[in-house]
């Protein structure tokens, strides 16, 4: 490793569905028109996914926060405004509240016929969006041992972006449903440990040379260095409705990058605990997001996850200072304190109920609270000043 600081440059992607504003369903077939619109006014940064009813934007690499979260703004507010135009709109969303995944149009693109046709039934339920997170690290060995010790943060930051409760209709009882969709794909799941970038090129090659897989682009962990790019890339996230979770948790990974840099430049480094204890607390931010108590692994013991997140948000204090985004870590406790877009979801539906809704009218409402949420605040300024100081 050498002397000089990694850059700590911050990317940010993000997937949406869109839906027809008539019937809040998801159009799985929308207008060519539309889809050519947004690539050519995202200038490469909006692009087709899996699915002809999805969308990715990928922020430019930026060097702070507040430059990504403004790209971010950017991104979104052109396929709102595109897709307005054609009675559609866009939700941030990890799942679509009732629409059916079967009935879903893949991409005509080779790689998604691909992709279908190797995992069959499971590739014709990936009906889910996911938010990813990219930090610039331009040292290799660093990249793995950074994401050895990241692995401890991905149920904290799961719980934190929660916002599928809804499959096909049905209150799953699981805050991030699609987790449990996305993990009957091979590769995915929390990260093995390697001892240096070495080990891992060894596992991955001999995946390639045997046929297995055709690129290390196919090992989907929950937090991995990036193939393409010089980066650590945090994918556990359920995508955040408001862009203003999706960039307080986007800063909350580049800190903890840093801080653990910083730890591994005074010879210190955080606790590598296995797998399994990990797993568990996943588990439980799946399940609950952050209303269940998880295990603190250094007491070893359950401790609310307010608890956990005080002293989380404490630890990266001087790193979010540095870094010019103090602000969207403080906004981690407006998320605690009102709820996840799961959260939010649930609220919205058993309000719509109780108020007299059918079923299906109060997943409507749903719908319209993610349209107007992801739609909201990105013409806002941003709250966390002007970057790096």
């Amino acid at each position: 490793m050498g002397s000089t600081e990694p850059p700590f440059t911050v990317g940010i992607e993000e997937e949406y569905l869109l839906v027809d504003l008539d019937t809040r369903d998801v159009n799985e077939n929308p207008p060519p028109r539309l889809l050519r619109a947004c690539t050519e006014l995202g200038a490469g940064q909006i692009n087709p996914e899996f699915l002809r009813s999805q969308l990715e934007v990928t922020t430019r690499v930026c060097h702070s926060v507040a430059d990504a979260r403004a790209d971010l703004a950017r991104l979104r507010a052109i396929i709102v405004d595109a897709a307005r135009e054609y009675g559609l709109a866009p939700i941030a969303a990890s799942t679509h509240p009732f629409a059916n995944a079967t009935q879903q149009l893949p991409t005509e693109k080779e790689q998604f016929f691909a992709l279908a046709r190797e995992m069959q039934a499971a590739a014709r339920r990936l009906m889910v969006c996911g938010m990813h997170v990219h930090v610039g690290i331009d040292d290799d060995d660093l990249r793995v041992d950074l994401m050895n010790q990241m692995s401890y943060f991905v149920p904290h930051l799961l719980a934190l972006s929660c916002s599928s409760p809804f499959w096909e209709g049905e209150l799953t009882g699981l805050m991030s449903f699609r987790l449990t969709l996305f993990s009957s794909l091979p590769r995915t799941g929390l990260p093995e440990r390697f001892a240096s970038y070495g080990e891992l090129r060894r596992h991955l090659d001999m995946l390639i040379r045997t046929g297995l897989i055709e690129n290390t682009g196919k090992m989907w962990w929950d937090v991995r260095p990036n193939p393409r790019y010089p980066t650590l890339e945090m994918r556990v996230m359920d995508c955040c409705t408001g862009i203003d979770d999706a960039v307080s948790l986007a800063a909350l990974v580049v800190c903890l990058v840093r801080r653990l840099y910083h730890l591994r430049r005074a010879n210190q480094s955080w606790r590598l605990y296995p797998n399994v204890l990990i797993a568990e607390n996943r588990w439980r931010a799946m399940r609950y997001s952050f209303d269940e108590q998880l295990l603190d692994l250094a007491r070893g013991e359950l401790v609310p996850f307010s608890l956990l997140m005080d002293e989380l948000i404490a630890a990266v204090r001087t790193d979010a200072e540095q870094l010019g985004c103090w602000r969207e870590i403080e906004h981690l406790r407006t998320i605690l304190a009102r709820g996840t877009s799961a959260h939010r979801q649930i609220r919205t539906y058993e309000e719509a109920r109780a108020a007299g809704a059918s079923q299906r009218e109060a997943l409507q409402a749903v719908v319209d609270f993610l349209v107007r949420e992801t739609a909201s605040g990105l013409h806002a300024k941003t709250p966390g000043g002007t970057g790096r100081r």
